[in-house]
């Protein structure tokens, strides 16, 4: 059975950060390929910068280069809030025979009790918990349901956001390595962020 891996997020816009964990959950778990789904609304707070399709242009330029690398865009097509059980259920209806990993921060793992129908999607897939800065993974205190779905998986501590990012910009600082190349070259020449509402 085919093993994908899948990281879904605003990636507004996507940096490295987002690319080192993809490649520590490849290797780590064999996953033959890692899937990046631009949000269309993310359930959670997100003072949006870039549209759907500016970010989805970003994703496709960060992972071009990596053969196990793909965009995703099923969430920016359907449209409304983007529950991430709603996707996995409409990639489960289209690929029954994949096994699927959702790949999450540290922040995210402590926070998977209250995800839009979490039952379900543990039944549908696995999570990977990878550790980031300034976040503890707490797997003691999740439901036994929830923490038998979650494995880990070790990354380079890199604390950059995409926040974080979108600041600097609109302050006129540099980003320059901390997104990869084609995608600093997208920001510029699009000039995007510079002006924050």
């Amino acid at each position: 059975m085919k093993k994908i891996g899948i990281m879904g997020g605003a990636f507004d816009p996507i940096h490295i950060g987002h690319l080192l964990a993809a490649e520590a959950a490849r290797e780590k778990y064999g996953l033959e390929e890692v899937w990046f789904m631009p949000s269309h609304i993310p359930p959670h707070k997100h003072q949006a910068g870039g549209s759907g399709e500016q970010r989805l242009e970003m994703v496709k330029a960060a992972t071009h280069s990596h053969p196990a690398f793909k965009p995703l865009d099923i969430e920016l097509r359907r449209g409304g809030v983007s529950y991430t059980v709603d996707t996995i259920r409409a990639l489960r209806s289209e690929h029954a025979d994949l096994e699927l990993y959702f790949i999450i921060g540290a922040d995210m793992v402590n926070y998977l009790p209250k995800w839009e129908g979490i039952e379900e999607l543990v039944g549908m897939l696995r999570f990977i918990g990878l550790q980031r800065p300034g976040s503890f993974l707490e797997l003691d205190t999740l439901p036994p349901l929830i923490r038998d779905a979650v494995m880990l998986a070790d990354m380079p501590l890199v604390d950059i956001s995409s926040s974080l990012i979108r600041s600097r910009i609109s302050r006129g600082l540099t980003v320059r390595y901390m997104v990869p190349e084609p995608v600093y070259e997208y920001i510029m020449g699009s000039r995007l962020y510079e002006v924050l509402a």
